[in-house]
């Protein structure tokens, strides 16, 4: 029993041993056309989610200033001073909304929100925004889905691909 057992693991052995050697590489070099459907897919959400931040600035009548990376803001109370900088500490008071109106979330009264700008867990677009404010301004954020809470919301209130849009108050900034 032993001598089948050596030669039927000697046979695998010679068997699984011989050198293969792999198909070589392609890099750089596309074996097949690319598929653009996910690209096109993604081109059709940004212009239709566009329409709609620009439908919802239209409902609202007011006139917002757009930064290159497609946040919109607009100060409701402009204090002179200094704006928030990256790596001071954030005191917001808030309310986060969706397009709809609903609103997913909103600081405690007399309880505001903190984060350090830059650094903290908050979306990209309050970062941004927070930077145009001074402590004592008041400002609505609309940030699109890509800055927010990008294709898969924050699975509890804020739904896929969603347009947040932020009532921000900037009470104090913190080193």
């Amino acid at each position: 029993m032993n001598t089948q057992v050596a030669c039927i693991g000697l046979l695998l052995l010679l068997s699984c041993g011989g050198e293969r050697t792999p198909p070589p590489a392609h890099v750089g070099k596309r074996t097949q056309a690319p598929d653009n459907r996910l690209i096109d897919e993604n081109k059709r959400f940004a212009e239709r989610e566009e329409a709609d931040i620009q439908a919802w600035i239209r409902r609202h009548g007011m006139a917002f200033t757009a930064t290159g990376t497609g946040l919109r803001y607009k100060l409701l109370r402009d204090v002179p001073g200094d704006t928030a900088r990256p790596d001071q500490v954030a005191v917001i008071n808030f309310a986060a909304c969706l397009l709809n109106g609903d609103t997913a979330y909103a600081s405690a009264a007399g309880r505001p929100g903190t984060f350090r700008i830059e650094h903290a867990d908050v979306e990209s677009g309050l970062h941004e925004g927070v930077q145009h404010l001074s402590p004592g301004d008041s400002a609505v954020l609309v940030i699109p889905s890509a800055l927010a809470f990008g294709l898969l919301g924050d699975r509890e209130k804020i739904p896929m691909r969603s347009t947040v849009v932020y009532y921000v108050g900037l009470v104090a900034l913190k080193q």
